[in-house]
């Protein structure tokens, strides 16, 4: 600590908040807030005992009230008002006096001599829920860092059995770790009028989305961050999917989907002239793409059609779900998966279990490792 240049980091994140922390640390660090720091009891932090709290007042003895603590290893942590006035303020004064102003992610990555670890602290500060946060902490705490370890000693034993187990149970938790900060994206489509954004509303709790007896009333893309199992997720509720097949006598062109008939093609068309529509369903057919899971909302009261099978032939690997369970069932076949009625909350708790299975369907145990670092950053774990 000694032969480092003084600096200051602020450790909570900038806003409102009840208190604000920063970190003074490096050469003379107690001496630099010593000299700025008025004890209540008139002391002299450098005469306080190690990790004890003492309360003064900072700048002069009626100066912003803080609670400061010489810790262990020299450094000097502060606490003061939350906010930004009052952690600004000291910045300044301390800048002033040479201190360097350093950005807690880089702190980070220098106070911790591995990689890993000093990833792991910087997404932590990004978890959206407690059972992310939980895994997180895992690894900071050196999970995946002896997962790694474990496969370089079991490569350099010769044990490739071993090895290989480890990385390809590495491998299948890839997309958790990569939804650790980052949440998954759920996309609801189907058909107009079937329910889609009472069903969202019921899955968040709350109304997010517009409810109309009219079809065709959601126009654009509607979003909304929730959790479900623990797992951050961002809910989006699309426009209506009007499109339907019609069958044209002509030779197919390259816009055009071959059918099984020689003589006939088979394409999608837009049966509304409504410019906005058509553009709310471009849209949602580019959230479509994005989804990390696509969940197909049909009407069980209305007979299972041709455009309703189109829809799930176009994504094979979409959650199904039937709504409006509170009205006669239609007569014929139909696939099933999860039954709901948004208007009366019947089903909403399956259909909660049944995304978080397809998300995530094989959680991992307390203290397991995941690879929450990019590929692209994936340097950060080599020796």
């Amino acid at each position: 600590m000694s032969d480092q240049p003084l600096r200051v980091i602020q450790l909570t994140p900038p806003g409102r908040g009840a208190i604000a922390t920063l970190r003074i640390e490096g050469a003379k660090a107690v001496e630099a807030v010593q000299s700025r720091f008025h004890a209540r009891r008139g002391r002299p932090l450098s005469a306080c005992p190690v990790d004890r709290l003492v309360v003064g007042h900072f700048g002069h003895e009626r100066g912003e009230e803080v609670v400061v603590r010489r810790c262990a290893d020299g450094a000097v942590e502060l606490n003061c008002h939350g906010g930004l006035a009052a952690a600004a303020m000291i910045e300044d004064t301390l800048a002033a006096a040479g201190c360097q102003r350093t950005p807690w992610r880089r702190w980070a990555v220098d106070a911790h001599h591995d990689p890993i670890a000093a990833a792991a602290l910087q997404a932590l500060a990004e978890a959206r829920t407690e059972r992310t946060a939980a895994i997180l902490l895992d690894q900071y705490q050196g999970a995946l860092r002896r997962a790694l370890d474990d496969i370089r000693r079991a490569i350099r034993d010769g044990d490739a059995v071993f090895a290989q187990r480890q990385i390809e149970t590495l491998r299948s938790r890839e997309s958790l770790g990569r939804h650790l900060v980052r949440p998954w994206r759920v996309v609801l489509a189907g058909p107009v009028n079937v329910g889609k954004s009472s069903l969202i509303n019921a899955l968040v709790g709350f109304g997010r989305s517009i409810v109309h007896d009219s079809p065709g009333t959601t126009r654009d893309a509607v979003t909304a961050a929730t959790a479900i199992d623990g797992w951050p997720v961002e809910l989006c509720d699309t426009a209506g999917l009007r499109d339907c097949r019609v069958r044209v006598n002509t030779h197919p062109t390259p816009s055009v989907v071959r059918s099984t008939h020689p003589t006939e093609a088979v394409r999608f068309t837009h049966p509304t002239d409504d410019g906005v529509e058509r553009a709310g369903v471009e849209r949602a057919r580019e959230r479509l793409a994005e989804a990390d899971l696509v969940v197909l909302v049909f009407d069980r009261s209305a007979p299972w059609s041709d455009d309703d099978q189109a829809l799930r032939d176009e994504w094979p690997d979409a959650l199904l779900v039937d709504n409006k369970c509170d009205l006669p069932l239609a007569t014929g076949r139909r696939p099933r998966e999860v039954t709901t009625s948004a208007l009366r909350g019947q089903g909403i708790a399956e259909l909660l279990a049944a995304i978080s299975r397809r998300l995530v369907p094989d959680p991992p145990p307390p203290g397991a490792a995941v690879p929450f670092i990019d590929r692209l950053e994936s340097n950060v774990v080599r020796e």
